[in-house]
């Protein structure tokens, strides 16, 4: 795919969105399921998404959810109190309300963040994690309004059930499946109370989530070793949920803390381009991280998160971190620098880098790998099994110092505090330790493309099998695996991963768009990977033309 002429650089008035009129969309279009079927709820790795304008984020679909998500915590015995976190895009507000409005109608006790501010996924993680430790038998469960790093028209709606992480396949479906009935029925069974009265329900407590979460963050990450070697870090929220975090976090551990942009605004006027040419807050990107990488002479160490801040992107003097990079650096340095149990597995998606494997091995742990998304890291996490889980596309969260259950989602917070807790315990930083890596294991290259397929190529892509890889070599190697299920679980991958000594593919079929994506990494240079790039597509298409 080209690279956008403007990416990189400062978006224009035409480039950003109508506030007003996507707000007026959310309550104005009605989804039509019988006519329109893709104005259906659909649930992804994260929850559902969509733009008001497509019909795919609409009143209808949030009210038709959240009474989901309250039926489906009726049938599961769920009566604990639920967290509600919003973040910063224009449609978060719209639909955190609607959301309330049946919440309370249903009774649901809703703890918020006081003063109506926003909340980030971790600490929403983080507080149903606390809360069901302490009150095994009044379980709590959660909703966080985001589309995470997705343009400013997008909206998103997730829901974390009581293991307080990404919700199950089998959970989404069901919510899913109950949503689209309700909007086939005309909303006939969903309970609304107006929003207006929902405040003196008794149903909304206002609570502080803020500071126990800042204040537990001393037995996940060592600040006072940051304090104490005064790394200089830069902070760039991009807008986001975690923006009043940071001024707190700075005072509470006296660390060296600069905001470098203030700016909260749901048009996210102040982002640069994307290399799409469209504005998106993706922190590992480095067009959408231009202005902070401008600026990385300035500190030792700087952060950027997505407006949920489920992510991280981390900048040195070296530039932004590849998040195959940072994964890499965190989890050798972790696994030297944490007392934990020499059983704990370490967690990583099957697009993930070699260089973890490797990494691990090193340090005589064991790798659990497994399908796309967070999701697969949860009961791990939970039971202390896995020390870390962590996805290529720049989300993790691993374990407390004692071993025990920090969260079960991806916290953009505590993976930019490592970053600095690395510097101030090695003295050198992320970027530099890897390039030691690169010296003791190779230098991978790392590339993910897009090719086209038809919708019943990539049910084709989704159903292979090993023995439809008829292939005994790739790029000149022997082919060691053949995988369409993950080895760390045995789920299936809904694609195909092929790997050799030096080099790996998968493929996977988009869920939204006409392609599938390939996914590659060589340890022998360019000339391999462009070989590798030839052959996968190739074989690709022979199994699913």
């Amino acid at each position: 795919m080209a690279i956008h002429s403007g990416a990189g650089k400062p978006a224009t008035q035409s480039d950003l969105v109508n506030v007003p009129k996507l707000v007026s969309a959310y309550y104005l279009n009605e989804p039509d399921l019988e006519q329109n079927p893709e104005h259906c709820v659909a649930f992804g790795t994260s929850g559902h998404r969509g733009c008001s304008y497509d019909v795919k984020f609409n009143e209808s679909h949030i009210l038709a959810i959240t009474q989901a998500i309250c039926d489906y915590r009726k049938q599961n015995n769920i009566f604990g109190p639920l967290f509600l976190g919003k973040d910063t895009h224009a449609l978060s507000e719209a639909a955190y309300n609607s959301a309330i409005e049946v919440l309370v109608a249903n009774e649901v006790q809703v703890i918020t963040q006081e003063n109506d501010d926003f909340t980030p996924t971790p600490v929403i993680s983080h507080a149903v994690v606390c809360h069901n430790k302490l009150h095994p038998h009044e379980l709590a469960d959660g909703i966080v309004v985001t589309p995470s790093h997705n343009p400013p028209e997008d909206g998103g709606f997730k829901y974390n059930p009581p293991n307080g992480g990404p919700a199950d396949t089998d959970v989404t479906k069901w919510i899913e499946d109950r949503a689209n009935q309700l909007l086939l029925e005309d909303l006939v069974e969903v309970e609304l109370f107006p929003f207006a009265k929902a405040a003196r329900s008794g149903f909304i407590k206002y609570q502080d989530l803020m500071t126990p979460y800042i204040e537990d963050l001393i037995n996940v990450v060592d600040v006072k070793a940051i304090a104490k070697a005064n790394i200089k870090v830069g902070i760039d929220p991009l807008g986001g949920s975690g923006i009043n975090f940071w001024p707190i976090i700075a005072e509470k551990f006296a660390l060296d803390l600069t905001i470098v942009n203030e700016s909260v605004d749901p048009r996210f006027a102040f982002m640069p381009l994307d290399k799409d040419g469209k504005i998106r807050m993706d922190c590992s990107s480095p067009y959408a991280m231009a202005n902070l990488i401008a600026l990385k002479d300035d500190f030792d160490i700087s952060i950027g998160n997505d407006p949920d801040y489920d992510r991280h992107g981390i900048v040195t003097p070296d530039g932004l971190m590849n998040p195959n990079h940072f994964l890499a650096v965190a989890i050798d340095y972790l696994l030297n620098h944490r007392d934990w149990s020499k059983g704990v597995e370490i967690g990583k998606t099957l697009v993930s880098s070699a260089m973890i494997d490797r990494v691990v091995a090193r340090n005589n742990r064991q790798v659990r790998e497994v399908p796309v998304g967070f999701k697969w890291f949860v009961e791990g996490l939970s039971t202390g099994t896995l020390a870390f889980g962590g996805e290529e596309s720049a989300g993790a969260s691993f374990l407390r110092f004692d071993g025990t259950v920090w969260n079960t989602d991806k916290d953009g917070f505590i993976m930019g505090l490592l970053a600095a807790e690395i510097l101030a315990v090695t003295g050198k930083t992320p970027s530099a330790l890897y390039k030691e890596l690169e010296l003791e294991f190779g230098a991978p290259i790392y590339k993910r493309i897009d090719a086209p397929a038809s919708s019943a190529q990539k049910e084709r892509l989704k159903g292979l099998s090993a023995k439809d890889v008829t292939a005994d070599t790739l790029a000149g190697e022997p082919i060691l695996q053949k995988l369409t299920h993950a080895p760390g679980n045995n789920a299936a991958i809904g694609g195909l991963k092929v790997v050799t000594e030096n080099g790996w593919f998968a493929a996977r079929p988009s869920g939204t768009e006409d392609i599938y994506k390939i996914y590659l990494e060589s340890f022998k240079g360019e000339e391999h990977l462009a070989l590798l790039e030839k052959e996968a597509k190739k074989l690709v298409d022979s199994v699913i033309s």
